[in-house]
């Protein structure tokens, strides 16, 4: 019996003997004087044991067996080891068919001793910007270093999470942070979405130029200008507006984001048997439609922003380094220390010498060219075309015999023994020649 349990049986006797009445009693106690009346009953007819509740050591009908709080704890500490306590009852749920609420995983598991790993830091408090009320209208893009194979390398993943619903829009892996991931996520947006208005970057120098904002007011007016990057000029193409972000909580919702991928993904690598890069890429379709269907909210306004590209658009070109050549010998250029020659449909193109092409360097569809508003493919050349045509001039220049000028030739005799010429002119006819000029230049004068 606990303490309030005897006080309560201490104040029942005393209004069984008199001493106090039963409105007195119900004051004491907290107690209605109904309430005080039953358990006077109660202890006249069935003694002190009435006041002690009938469920004490009984074991909750809605309560969890203790062979399941077993497996779960079981699992935690082998399976699952590495996953969060939310993470964690969506995993029984979803492969072991036990259907828990996270606040009993996080009891079991607390009183069990264990400790989630992903730690909940005290947070500065911050701003939240609002969000934008289409979805389409601004697109956070990064890219994330992480060991994402547990016990593997460091590789980087790059994202794209919309602004206004929180969807993931696009997820790549890549051995480093580099344009072609960045590509890549942008290609997944615009075949599966549509072109967005505008993204939000770090200001990287894939996204910025390292001279940005560093022009002085005299190169100002002088009328330089910086020049955009591979990524900002295909960005330009597509008409998508570039806005760089001064901090890391400017674009908190993907950073957030990179907090709960690091947590869950190598998780669910490590339970699908995921040890490759590649395989990876191939798992991040299924994992963004279960991802999306969670955590995705409605935005705002329901009418997409995405805007559908032309039918006519070759995304490829778009997406891809370009980079301006002048044509030599035979439609060739040269390019990343190689010799291209220009193909059309399996022929060799003809364009006309020291012409000036756009080299499409696409990570998709390799090396290609543009001039004159049509694209063309490309063959590697073992050699510059140029070389070989001069070394047949050099040997036809070798077997040429030279020639000696004869006996009699007049390069062979004197001054004395070359024969004289003569104007065909008399000198009557020289003289006259000569006092006409000299009459016009007095005239002149």
């Amino acid at each position: 019996m606990t303490q309030k349990e005897i006080t309560k049986l201490r104040v029942i006797n005393q209004t069984i003997d008199a001493v106090i009445t039963i409105k007195e009693a119900a004051e004491l106690l907290d107690l209605s004087e109904r309430q005080v009346i039953r358990l006077k009953k109660g202890v006249l007819e069935q003694g002190p044991a009435f006041i002690i509740h009938k469920n004490r050591g009984r074991k909750p009908e809605h309560a969890i067996p203790d062979d399941i709080q077993k497996r779960i704890i079981a699992l935690k500490t082998s399976k699952y080891l590495e996953a969060n306590f939310a993470h964690f009852q969506e995993l029984l749920e979803e492969h072991e068919n036990i259907c828990v609420s996270y606040p009993t995983v996080y009891r079991i598991l607390s009183q069990a001793g264990i400790k989630s790993p992903k730690k909940h830091r005290k947070r500065k408090a911050y701003h939240r910007r609002k969000r934008k009320p289409q979805e389409g209208m601004l697109v956070q893009i990064d890219a994330s270093p992480h060991p994402w194979i547990i016990g593997g390398d460091f590789f980087s993943l790059h994202g794209a999470i919309d602004d206004a619903t929180g969807k993931i829009l696009a997820l790549s892996f890549t051995k480093n942070e580099c344009l072609e991931g960045y590509f890549k996520i942008m290609e997944q947006i615009v075949k599966h979405h549509g072109i967005p208005m505008s993204i939000y970057c770090d200001r990287h120098t894939i996204f910025v130029s390292p001279k940005d904002g560093k022009l002085t007011v005299e190169e100002q007016l002088e009328g330089k200008q910086v020049n955009l990057t591979q990524f900002g000029r295909a960005m330009e193409e597509l008409g998508v507006t570039i806005i760089k972000a001064k901090t890391a909580q400017g674009k908190g919702r993907i950073e957030r984001l990179w907090e709960t991928l690091q947590s869950r993904l190598p998780v669910e690598f490590k339970i699908r048997g995921i040890n490759t890069m590649e395989a990876a890429n191939s798992f991040l379709v299924e994992f963004m439609k279960r991802f999306n269907e969670r955590f995705a909210v409605l935005p705002e306004n329901p009418q997409s922003a995405f805007r559908q590209p032309d039918s006519g658009m070759d995304l490829d070109a778009i997406l891809c380094i370009k980079k301006q050549r002048v044509l030599i010998d035979g439609s060739a250029f040269s390019y990343d220390g190689d010799y291209f020659q220009l193909m059309k449909n399996g022929v060799k193109a003809t364009i006309s010498h020291k012409a000036n092409i756009t080299v499409l360097d696409s990570y998709k569809t390799g090396i290609r060219a543009s001039y004159a508003g049509k694209v063309y493919e490309t063959q590697v050349l073992e050699e510059r075309p140029k070389i070989q045509s001069l070394q047949k001039n050099k040997s036809a220049t070798k077997e040429k015999k030279t020639i000696f000028p004869a006996p009699n030739h007049p390069w062979r005799l004197s001054a004395k023994e070359r024969p004289r010429l003569y104007y065909e002119e008399s000198d009557r006819e020289i003289l006259e020649m000569l006092d006409q000029l000299f009459n016009s230049t007095r005239a002149w004068s």
